[in-house]
């Protein structure tokens, strides 16, 4: 999937959250998230029954072990092709995502970083009939160079997949925070936001800054995106508020429908910016 990316954009698209202080500005640098695509490794979003009772890493089967290794090299490698091969042709995703729309988002993220590292590790895993269902963790690092910038890309992606003849054809996040970086001393930003709300519920956004501000100027704002097939492609600018209160305090509303949102929050002060996105879920 396309990573955060930072670039002009003239998309009139991004509605940010109503704001509890700040005074609203256009800003011309538009900080933009579509979705991270360490998702080769075990990331999208799927539907599927959920078996039994979950195994220990140590008891999994050799070909499980094999097929996270093969991926995970392969992603090394930035090897699209043998990447593919452990998907199954018509895999999809409830983000709408499928086989085409991955393959090409995986070419186009990884033209765009120097650097990409990405480790997994399996959590659980358990057998569902002939299928065979494996929560990983996967974390993901990465450097890109955007003029004179150098960004830095941290993720960390929980999910669960289901596995029918060595091929991946279901997959589930089950959280996901990623978390992307500029300048010689960013904001070090926390953000607070539920893992999951009912649909049309209100919930609190929350990013604050960790150090003293003293008398720094600090911009930001928090937005929510659905996380859909076409989020993955698009870029969205953002409209940046004056933050006196050293951080972004906002409420959103979850959508009327069952569909997970992307939540982000860019911070920016004199040395450096800080963009933090979590995956909220929003079920029924």
């Amino acid at each position: 999937m396309i990573p955060f990316q930072l670039f002009q954009s003239d998309s009139p698209r991004t509605t940010p959250a109503r704001g509890r202080s700040g005074s609203a500005f256009r800003g011309t640098f538009s900080p933009v998230l579509s979705a991270i695509l360490g998702i080769a490794l075990w990331c999208g979003s799927g539907l599927f029954p959920r078996p039994g009772t979950a195994q220990p890493p140590e008891t999994a089967p050799p070909e499980l072990m094999a097929l996270i290794e093969e991926i995970e090299g392969a992603a090394n490698r930035r090897d699209v092709g043998a990447v593919m091969e452990n998907y199954a042709r018509d895999f999809s995703n409830s983000d709408g995502l499928n086989y085409e729309m991955l393959e090409e988002a995986l070419a186009e993220f990884w033209g765009e970083y120097s650097r990409l590292n990405y480790t997994t590790t399996l959590e659980s895993w358990e057998r569902d009939g002939g299928a065979i269902v494996a929560t990983t963790v996967t974390q993901i690092e990465g450097v890109r160079e955007l003029g004179d910038r150098e960004l830095t890309l941290l993720s960390t992606i929980t999910s669960q997949q289901r596995i029918e003849n060595d091929r991946i054809v279901g997959q589930e996040i089950l959280s996901e925070q990623n978390q992307l970086t500029s300048g010689d001393d960013p904001p070090t930003v926390r953000l607070n936001l539920p893992e999951q709300v009912q649909m049309g519920e209100e919930y609190s956004v929350d990013a604050i800054v960790e150090e003293p501000l003293g008398s720094e100027i600090l911009i930001g704002t928090a937005i929510a995106q659905p996380a859909t097939a076409q989020a993955y492609f698009d870029s969205e600018p953002l409209r940046l508020e004056f933050l006196p209160s050293g951080g972004v305090f906002k409420i959103g509303q979850a959508p009327d429908v069952p569909e997970d949102s992307w939540v982000s929050a860019i911070l920016m002060r004199r040395g450096g910016i800080t963009l933090v996105t979590r995956r909220l879920r929003v079920v029924d």
